[in-house]
Order: C-alpha cells, then structure tokens, then sequence
C-alpha cells in the first residue's frame, strides 16, 4: 500500500493530567486542527468511546461525521499484534511483513477475515440505517479514539481508510504512550496527540469520567450530528 511518508508529527504534552471526559478530549483536539475548519473534511470515530471524541471535533470544524468500523485481524498467538486489518466493505490490507515473518498462512488469514467480519456485519446493520457510509475518496480525513494502548485497533482503522484514498489522512489522537504514537504516525499524513504520559497503563486513567459507551449511545450522536447538517 503505498502512503507518504508521515509529513507531521505533534506531541503537545508528556503530562498524565486527565482530561475531564471525552468532550473535553474531543474539543482540545478540534483546538489543534482550527487549520481544517470549513476545508469539508471528514472526522470517523472509532466505536465506541471514539465517536463521542469525534462528535466534538466535528461540530467545532463544521466537518462530516462518521464511524470507521474496520477491524485488526489477529496474528495467532499475539493477539494484540495486527497482522492487517478488514474494511467495511470486505477489503483486506495484510502487513506482509508481519504475515512472513510469523508464517501466517492463507487459511488462517481468511478465517480471521471471517470473523471480524461477522463483527463489521453487526455493527454495519447498526449504524448505516442511521448514517449511511460517507466516501472518502479526495476528502481529508480525521481518525479519533478517546486513545491508544497498542494501538492495533487504530492501526486497522488507518490502514482500511488509506485504501480509500483520502487526499490527507490525520490521526487525532488524545493521550497515548509515546512509542505507540510514534509508530502510528508512519501510517497517516499528520499525527496530533494531546499527551503521552511516561507511565502508561490503560486509556481510562487519563479520564476523571470515564463511562461506558454503548451501540445506543454511538447511534444517537449519529443520528443528532447528521440532523443538525
């Protein structure tokens, strides 16, 4: 998969302040992408906890808002390594370095292909009643979580948005370990996170509230955003 070279990188803080919640997270980021205002760029929230950070960067830069509902495929024995990821349309990205390196073969490939895609098909019946899938092809795009541990999750997402050829692709990102950002931002055009704190253990003690969001929760913001549009 071809990509350039990550042209930006920006870590603001290596605090391990919380952020008061997910909105909070979401309006700092919007703060830090003021330039891509009015430019009818494309903000995609990784479910769940993402969308509500993603919510709050879109309203602030009067930008479309999507979900990105790939999933990493699995390598065997290392599971939160991702050997590649799944679109929602079916397409494969595998990372054949890690593919040949490991020996994954095809029969397994396709078998954890088939099962995320159970997952995708789930979620795909969800939320395209509610918003249906906005191309991206030429737009700019916007990836959030409300963070990152190993980051395969967003890895899988950045690589299923590459193959639609957004014209920039830009990883939003509120608090993640450094190692992980840094790794990430070889994938994407620009990468922007808030904080990497030194210590790092899980993303729900960078937030003083830090609740659960559920399908329920993901289909409202949806449905609110696109009829205020």
């Amino acid at each position: 998969m071809a990509r350039k070279a990550a042209a930006q990188l920006r870590i603001l803080s290596y605090s391990s302040a919380p952020f008061v919640d997910r909105e909070e997270a979401g309006k700092l980021l919007a703060v830090e992408l003021s330039e891509y205002r009015g430019q009818k760029a494309v903000v995609l929230g990784i479910p769940r906890g993402g969308v509500v950070v993603a919510r709050e960067v879109a309203r602030v830069l009067d930008a479309d808002l999507d979900v990105v509902l790939a999933r990493k495929l699995r390598t065997p024995g290392h599971e939160e390594l991702a050997m590649g990821s799944v679109a929602e349309d079916g397409k494969l990205f595998l990372n054949q370095g890690v593919v040949s390196e490991l020996g994954v073969g095809e029969a397994y490939i396709q078998q954890e292909k088939a099962r995320q895609l159970v997952e995708i098909k789930r979620r795909t019946e969800l939320i395209r009643q509610i918003q249906p899938k906005i191309p991206l092809k030429g737009r700019i795009v916007i990836v959030t979580d409300d963070g990152i541990a190993t980051g395969a999750t967003t890895q899988a997402a950045l690589w299923a948005v590459r193959l639609e050829q957004p014209e920039k692709l830009i990883a939003a990102i509120p608090v993640g370990p450094e190692d992980t950002i840094r790794r990430l931002a070889k994938d994407v055009d620009e990468m922007l996170c808030l904080r990497a704190p030194p210590l790092f253990a899980a993303v729900g003690q960078f937030y003083q509230q830090f609740y659960p969001v559920e399908d329920e929760d993901v289909l409202r913001i949806l449905g609110e955003q696109r009829r205020s549009r």
